[in-house]
């Protein structure tokens, strides 16, 4: 049975088309996109926390220090 032109190339459309679909599966849907977007979000304001209270121990470190160094010198 011959085919003729446009159903070969109906029959080709097809597999490309199934072969875009397939490749789509893996891509990350908008839903997992939203989750890292506010995973992220949240982790910055974790880091803002950790920083805060980095500076502050460093700060108080450094009395410290301060303190020591008087009590050496005394």
């Amino acid at each position: 049975m011959k085919k003729d032109y446009a159903t070969i190339l109906l029959e080709e459309i097809r597999d490309q088309n199934k072969a875009i679909l397939e490749g789509l599966r893996e891509v990350p849907k908008r839903v997992e996109f939203n989750e890292l977007k506010q995973d992220i979000a949240e982790l910055k304001q974790d880091m803002k926390v950790v920083k805060a209270a980095v500076q502050a121990t460093n700060r108080d470190l450094a009395a410290l220090d301060q303190q020591v160094t008087r009590l050496e010198a005394a």
